[in-house]
């Protein structure tokens, strides 16, 4: 969450006309996170994120935010978008899409415990069981292709060390895409700061605007590279089994799943790792822009590489 488009006093008045919200009390930019415009919004009627899109087109967006409905009316404690007057969960403001979702309690854990772990792990399991009913698709737009392409316009950018790794990892994930292992709608970018607590009890898992049709390994991969990591990148273990532990109760893994859990797990290491070296030689203007180091995902990734019992599902 960044602020990249400002929004002026006046237009946020005009533009929550559109919404049973109530009037405008306060509101305030919100400068972590990355690819969007975000403002904290108080009205009469409560507590609201105001999200503008700046990359996502207007025809993109239902996915997501149907994902998020679904979730919060399944049951997994996530944010629930609001409709607007004319019953869409998305408009226009600025010249941007632009959707409201509740404000949830809590806040975010930077070094979360063994017991918070695991409600993040049972909470992913039983979103990914409830996401086989769903209807709808949508391509990974950080898969194989995008790691691939990602990958060829940075090596010449790195040094020549980070090269190397980046030609190898690609080339030890290039089966990636036809493996045999479940899949469906995940979240995809289910970091500690996408998820806020309030204790040890999870108020709601936000910001769903990476879900995508993917392998369900891949979003447990994506977690636990953050949600149990030391700071040498090391799988903590009494974090990640009460992670896995949580989840496999819900939702068991399959043999394959477990055969290729290394390449998936390196797979997502990967990704994040590609995105912020391409968010530090390709920034973006904003007014209050927040980027991640990319070196502690490099770490992360060169220790799945080098300790591999360390993250064993066996």
């Amino acid at each position: 969450m960044s602020v990249y488009t400002v929004v002026e006093h006046a237009q946020l008045v005009h533009h929550l006309k559109r919404y049973q919200l109530g009037e405008l009390v306060a509101y305030q930019g919100i400068s972590s996170g990355i690819e969007n415009t975000n403002y904290f919004v108080t009205t009469t009627h409560g507590e609201y994120v105001l999200t503008l899109f700046e990359e996502l087109k207007a025809e993109e967006l239902p996915y997501f935010l149907t994902v998020m409905a679904f979730a919060c009316n399944s049951g997994v404690p996530s944010a629930q978008p609001i409709l607007n007057r004319q019953g869409s969960y998305l408009s226009n403001l600025n010249g941007k899409p632009a959707a409201f979702v509740e404000k949830l309690p809590g806040s975010d854990v930077s070094v979360p415990n063994p017991t918070q772990c695991a409600v993040i792990g049972q909470s992913m399991a039983q979103l990914h069981l409830a996401s086989l009913s769903l209807d709808l698709y949508r391509e990974n737009s950080r898969g194989d292709t995008w790691r691939q392409q990602a990958g060829e316009l940075l090596i010449p950018l790195v040094d020549s060390d980070s090269a190397t790794l980046i030609n190898d990892e690609l080339a030890f994930q290039a089966q990636y895409a036809s493996l045999d292992i479940p899949k469906s709608v995940i979240h995809a970018d289910l970091f500690k700061d996408n998820a806020l607590f309030q204790g040890d009890e999870l108020s709601g898992i936000i910001d769903f605007y990476y879900a995508c049709n993917d392998y369900f390994l891949y979003d447990i991969a994506v977690s636990v590279n953050d949600w149990c990591v030391n700071e040498d990148g090391l799988l903590d273990p009494a974090r990640f089994n009460a992670f896995m532990h949580a989840y496999q109760a819900v939702r068991p893994l399959s043999a394959q799943e477990i055969k290729h859990w290394p390449m998936v797990i390196r797979a997502a290491a990967l990704r994040f790792w590609l995105s912020r070296l391409r968010d530090v030689h390709f920034p973006k203007e904003g007014q209050m822009t927040h980027l991640k180091d990319p070196d502690a995902m490099k770490r992360i990734l060169l220790a799945r590489r080098n300790q591999p019992d360390n993250y064993s599902l066996i």
